[in-house]
């Protein structure tokens, strides 16, 4: 193996004066030939591919460019920098945040006011109109879909974000294509080499065999997982819309070639790749097809292939699975910490909103022993919301510890963030209902949620900051937690549901758009005019951004205790680093809650004083018999002074 290391380095123009690169490669071709093997070790041509791959990793690092490693060096001093509580992030939709990438390029400065300095461009590249799935039915892996520019703007915005210490996450979607891609119009044109970079079948026989045991994932808009083509009277494997087929990862040719693209991304300068669905990328008939071992082994071979390659760039995977296979992702055994770099949390997520609804924090807190496995070394992404619904994928144990009914409760966090629990301040709506089962996920904007849109529509001012109080609750949360926190563009000025999708057949059958409001740059600039919700949400959240930036033990160093909470209102946690701590209490009723000191006492030196960050108020720790007090939805970020 290293022999055929050394012959493919000895052909290189960098060989001679890049003995890093040589040591990485050499060092971890034993578990790319082992990963690489265990998947495609049984056929015949094993080997000619596994030289392809070699070739296509050193072509990867030779393609990358001095600054970009020069940008690997300087993060690979810092040891993991993606743990830093210096980075903050926006994911955003470019047409909908400033029209194109020019625009957006021209718009940094409101990134650099906000204290925003990641961000997570939803998908650019090319998709049909009309059958993009939000951009992730992509047709051209390398060409920017001309409604937001072309590849040099996404350059030049690359470049800019560059110069302004800023970091750039976007997506490579994995398990499919469009049907529009040139390899699925190959396909359809009879070459059968191409037909063999998806699941295609001659009849019912195999997709009903796979039917048997795989869920639909939008059983409303798209049920069942194969779609019929009539050009080659054959079947083939559509898991998430007709338009979207399945990449057969059996064939190693659909490998390299997907990691080529791998590799194209990280040489634009990404430092962070989301990973679009891994948990589909494996098929097996009598299975689910979700998360089954192989899915994780090909990530794993990602990941070996890119610290060759590419060391600077993390993974993201984007598994929104329960808790348990969560951690999964971020690798097992051997592979611990050596999966992917990345997570959503989305389990937190969900509690969040459990908790908001219900005023209790208790399942969140059942939740949290499994979510503390992360291993060292890896971190969330952290969020109240993103582009996609809101799942309550978590386990219906956790929900029984805390005294509920798994269905009975589920039930009422969909009629509460429906609108139609009687009482409920929150403007949402059911996504993807399934008629069988009747289990749903829920769309809505964070303001829209957490009550400010009708609070808006009510004129109720008590409402109104009821309402944001509750999305700055969420935030706080998101923000401390560790993890890399992640805002949705439009939620720091408070913006609510848009129901123009309803008016466009490309969207209407997709109510996800009612969260993904354009950006009204004349309404952004209310952000200024004190009074309004866009400057309340705006200059709290930048506080907000502030605080944790100033603050190391926000990092994401393993170093956080949960409290234990003395009131079903409250979740608190203690974030330590060296002789650094700080504890975080969220009170999600809409009650005052009456904490007692004792809390502040049990993990060690009992603190004289504590300054709150936020308020920038100094409270003296009193006796165990005397409360400190929280309004209705107020967070506290106590250090000890």
């Amino acid at each position: 193996m290293h022999q055929q290391v050394n012959a493919i380095l000895a052909e290189l123009p960098i060989f001679d004066r890049d003995v890093t690169f040589a040591s990485r490669f050499a060092a971890n071709t034993t578990a790319i030939h082992s990963l690489f093997m265990g998947l495609y070790g049984h056929r015949a041509d094993a080997g000619v591919y596994y030289s392809s791959l070699l070739q296509t990793i050193a072509k990867a690092y030779v393609e990358r460019s001095a600054q970009l490693r020069l940008r690997d060096d300087q993060k690979e001093a810092t040891g993991h920098w993606f743990l830093s509580n210096d980075i903050v992030g926006m994911s955003l939709y470019a047409d909908r945040f400033s029209e194109n990438l020019p625009g957006l390029r021209d718009n940094l400065a409101y990134f650099t006011e906000l204290g925003v300095n990641f961000l997570h461009l939803m998908p650019v590249f090319k998709s049909p109109p009309g059958e993009s799935d939000g951009g992730y039915a992509v047709s051209d892996f390398r060409e920017v879909d001309e409604r937001f520019g072309t590849i040099e703007d996404l350059r030049e915005l690359r470049q800019a974000m560059g110069e302004e210490n800023m970091y750039l996450m976007i997506d490579i979607v994995l398990n499919h294509t469009s049907h529009r891609h040139e390899w699925a119009k190959r396909a359809v044109a009879g070459d059968s080499e191409y037909q063999d970079y998806y699941y295609f079948f001659p009849d019912r026989t195999m997709p009903d065999r796979f039917d048997e045991t795989m869920p639909d994932i939008f059983p409303a808009s798209s049920p069942g997982n194969f779609t019929y083509v009539a050009a080659l009277d054959k079947w083939v494997m559509t898991v998430f819309h007709r338009y979207q087929w399945d990449l057969n990862y059996s064939n190693p040719a659909v490998f390299i070639a997907m990691l080529d693209n791998i590799f194209f991304y990280a040489n634009l300068g990404v430092d962070i790749l989301r990973i679009d669905a891994p948990a589909f990328i494996w098929k097996e008939p009598g299975t689910t097809c979700q998360n089954l071992p192989n899915a994780h082994n090909l990530l794993r071979l990602i990941r070996q292939c890119v610290q060759v390659a590419a060391p600077g760039m993390a993974l993201l995977g984007e598994a929104i699975v329960a808790p348990a296979q969560i951690m999964q992702y971020f690798g097992t055994g051997l592979y611990t910490a050596r999966e992917c770099d990345f997570a959503y949390n989305a389990t937190q997520m969900a509690l969040q909103w459990d908790a908001l609804a219900t005023g209790n924090t208790q399942v969140m807190l059942t939740a949290q022993h499994e979510l503390l496995q992360k291993p060292y070394g890896t971190s969330w992404i952290t969020y109240t919301r993103c582009h996609d619904d809101i799942g309550l994928g978590y386990d219906d144990d956790m929900i029984r510890m805390a005294g509920f009914s798994p269905y009975e409760h589920r039930k009422f966090l969909k009629e509460y963030y429906s609108g139609s629990y009687p009482g409920s301040p929150a403007t949402g709506a059911l996504f993807s209902v399934n008629p069988k089962t009747q289990d749903a996920r829920i769309s809505g904007t964070l303001a829209s949620l957490c009550g400010l849109e009708q609070a808006l529509a009510d004129g109720n001012d008590l409402l109104r900051e009821n309402a944001l109080r509750r999305i700055l609750l969420m935030q706080a949360m998101s923000f401390f937690l560790g993890g890399i926190p992640m805002l949705f563009s439009g939620d720091e000025l408070g913006y609510t549901n848009d129901y123009s999708f309803e008016n466009d057949p490309g969207m209407s059958y997709d109510n996800r758009w009612m969260h993904r409001p354009a950006m009204s740059w004349r309404r952004n600039e209310n952000r200024n005019v004190p009074g309004t919700p866009e400057y309340s949400l705006f200059t709290a959240t930048k506080r907000l951004i502030q605080i944790r930036k100033k603050l190391p033990v926000t990092g994401d160093y393993s170093n956080i205790t949960w409290i234990s909470p003395h009131s079903i209102h409250v979740a608190a946690f203690v974030r330590d680093l060296q002789d650094k701590r700080l504890c975080c209490v969220f009170n999600f009723s809409r009650e005052t809650v009456r904490m007692t000191w004792y809390v502040f006492k049990q993990y060690g030196a009992v603190p004289v004083n504590l300054y709150e960050h936020y308020s920038e108020k100094l409270f003296t720790v009193g006796p165990d018999n005397e409360f400190l007090e929280l309004a209705p939805y107020q967070f506290m970020l106590l250090e000890p002074a």
